[in-house]
């Protein structure tokens, strides 16, 4: 009788969520980012994050216009443009100088 060989073990969770997406740093600058890599996930702990507030913050930028406003690139899907978030964040970067 031959031994069973054991099956490989699917990747955890917490592994997924990280590397699922690249660094924004990688990214071009035409690259479109979703809500869930600008904001923390309070489901989610420990994900990094690119951006030190909630997310009821950031549809609160968008509103009032201090934050770049996002694309509809589909019925259920928003993002927005990685150029113009490293825009809005060198711009933050001088005025806090």
């Amino acid at each position: 009788m031959a031994k069973r060989q054991p099956q490989p073990q699917p990747p955890k969770a917490e592994s997924l969520c990280v590397s699922r997406f690249p660094s924004f740093d990688d990214l071009p600058d035409s690259a479109w980012v979703r809500q869930s890599q600008l904001v923390s996930n309070p489901k989610k702990p420990g994900v990094p994050v690119l951006l030190p507030f909630s997310a009821a913050s950031l549809w609160r930028k968008v509103t009032d216009g201090s934050f770049p406003k996002p694309v509809k690139l589909s019925s259920r899907t928003t993002a927005w443009n990685a150029g113009s978030i490293r825009a809005w964040l060198a711009a933050q970067q001088e005025g806090g100088q």
